[in-house]
């Protein structure tokens, strides 16, 4: 079955987490997506955070393999002239155009929205970038933990007498790769519509701040300064981890009914307190309550609280490390995770966040070694064999690398 977008071709110049993220939900959906990569190298995301065993037994990094499918790779030189030709020659033949680099780059090799849109009036061009295209932090170099620094997020996250803490994943990286395939979807319309591409733009600035917009606007309307509070919650109480005699769960219980229900669920003796009848009485009193109730769960497991609380319809959930919740079957029930093969060894990884019923989402291609279609897109631009090696021969790109071992 094809995807909603099949037909729609994507030049994806960007690298490493947030472009990458992008184009791939673009992919899974049916666009074909070159991603243009440095010869040799490819993408510095093929060697994040990997040791050289697990690099040579998978080709690329796992970083780099869960976000990197439904693509072909285009090895080009875009310091070479000749490398430089080919994109704009590529730009020119694609309906979008996605890319990560520093705010004024693009314009620099000739590839900006201006530069590009003579050939190609329907190109939808999208940048993101650290700070954005304007103001005084423009040309700041960013990634996701700087804007966990920037954004006011780090401040909030960790305990009260600890410095601040990162958060555990690229959670702004991740926000700003679904911003910017709204935002390509939407001038996708446009452009049925009017005909007309368009410059699109983001940054971890924005993302940063849509994932703060509660706090910025608490700030701004009632100028309140909110500090870190371990994983408790200043809106409501129990809203927090407890600990359980095998583990720790996290407990959240914001309305009055609800934590009657708790009560009478886990320990009415110790619980249903008339300083704990009201969300009012319950925040004045946050301390004597988690006090109490970690006693109760502490002579409790994890199943016991589950089964329990989740019989009374009060929220709780267990904490998990990263292989338990990896292999959840709850995963596979709601088509959380997609199955590939890569050189005959079987592979999964994150589906988008959601599921279309009339137009499941599939992995047509594996995730590519550098440059594995090189010679196949530039055929498709109408270069035959001698004008392919005489690109070669100019320094325009890389062919193939060797599969990896199976």
């Amino acid at each position: 079955m094809d995807g909603v977008l099949d037909g729609v071709r994507v030049l994806d110049l960007s690298r490493v987490f947030a472009g990458p993220a992008a184009t791939q939900v673009l992919g899974d959906l049916g666009a074909d997506v070159i991603k243009v990569e440095e010869p040799g190298r490819g993408d510095e995301a093929r060697g994040f955070g990997v040791t050289a065993p697990v690099l040579e037994r998978l080709g690329a990094s796992p970083s780099y393999l869960a976000l990197n499918r439904n693509k072909r790779s285009i090895a080009i030189d875009l310091k070479s002239p000749a490398g430089l030709a080919l994109v704009k020659r590529l730009a020119a033949s694609v309906d979008v155009l996605v890319h990560n680099f520093r705010p004024g780059a693009m314009e620099k090799w000739g590839l900006g929205w201006d530069d590009l849109r003579a050939a190609n009036p329907r190109l939808i061009h999208c940048g993101f970038s650290g700070y954005g295209e304007s103001g005084t932090l423009r040309d700041f170099g960013a990634n996701d933990v700087a804007l966990q620094a920037h954004s006011g997020l780090m401040h909030l996250t960790g305990e009260p007498d600890r410095p601040p803490v990162r958060v555990g994943t690229a959670g702004i990286d991740l926000h700003g790769s679904l911003g910017m395939v709204c935002a390509i979807l939407a001038a996708l319309l446009h452009r049925g519509k009017t005909g007309e591409g368009q410059k699109v733009t983001s940054s971890l600035l924005q993302s940063s701040a849509h994932l703060m917009s509660y706090f910025y606007t608490d700030w701004w309307l009632a100028r309140t300064e909110h500090r870190r509070m371990g994983t408790a919650n200043h809106l409501s109480v129990p809203n927090q981890v407890f600990p359980a005699a095998d583990g720790d769960v996290v407990i959240i219980a914001p309305s009055d009914d609800m934590w009657r229900r708790l009560a009478h669920a886990l320990d009415p003796a110790r619980l249903d307190r008339p300083d704990f009848t009201t969300a009012m009485d319950r925040r004045t009193h946050r301390v004597a309550l988690v006090e109490t109730l970690s006693a109760v769960t502490r002579g409790l497991t994890c199943d016991e609280i589950l089964r329990r609380l989740g019989a009374a319809k009060v929220n709780v959930a267990r904490v998990h490390n990263v292989g338990q919740a990896a292999d959840h079957p709850q995963l596979e029930a709601v088509g959380a995770v997609l199955h590939w093969e890569r050189n005959g060894q079987a592979e999964q990884g994150v589906a988008p966040p959601f599921t279309l019923g009339a137009a499941p989402v599939g992995v047509r291609l594996p995730p590519p070694s550098v440059g594995e279609h090189t010679t196949q897109i530039l055929a498709e631009l109408g270069l035959d064999d001698a004008a392919i090696e005489a690109a070669r021969q100019a320094g325009a790109f890389g062919l193939a690398e060797a599969a990896p071992p199976a």
